[in-house]
């Protein structure tokens, strides 16, 4: 899953990893192709980053300028609770339970499945996404929403 940056005429590519050992500057990530790599944070990626990433959890990265792969976003791997109205609850290690409003790209589980987890897009507090997988090229998350986010705040430049 990769989506461009069109204003940008060397073409950033948004691509998810899922992470494998996390440090407090970098990480390493297991690329959708099966090659590892170590990739560094964001500057404006939020701090202690050791408490906030975890194994497992997935990653859109970008390449900057500098051609170094960089973390800019993070979706949690969380158990679906249930369905309540128009929201999925979730639990998350580190969040404990959590209502979440479900993106296009998600898949009603039955409790017990997995789903992607994240905060920060507008429009929720929390969203929920597509399911949970073993392969990073197979995650069905909002790429595209984490680079327009990008792009309306103006972060490229901030990596």
């Amino acid at each position: 899953m990769t989506n461009t940056h069109s204003d940008d005429p060397a073409t950033r590519r948004l691509s998810c990893g899922l992470v494998l050992r996390v440090r407090e500057d970098d990480c390493d990530v297991l690329l959708g192709d099966g090659r590892p790599l170590t990739a560094r944070f964001a500057t404006r990626f939020p701090t202690p980053r050791t408490e906030r990433v975890s194994p497992g959890h997935l990653v859109a990265m970008a390449v900057p300028g500098d051609g170094i792969e960089t973390v800019v976003w993070r979706w949690y791997d969380a158990v679906v609770l249930g369905e309540e109205a128009d929201q999925v609850r979730l639990w998350e290690p580190a969040h404990g339970e959590v209502l979440a409003t479900p993106r296009s790209s998600y898949v009603p589980g039955r409790p017990g499945t997995r789903a992607y987890l994240s905060a920060g897009l507008p429009g929720a507090d929390w969203w929920v996404a597509g399911p949970a997988t073993g392969e990073p090229g197979d995650a069905d998350v909002d790429l595209a929403d984490v680079e327009r986010l990008y792009d309306e705040h103006d972060l490229w430049d901030t990596l």
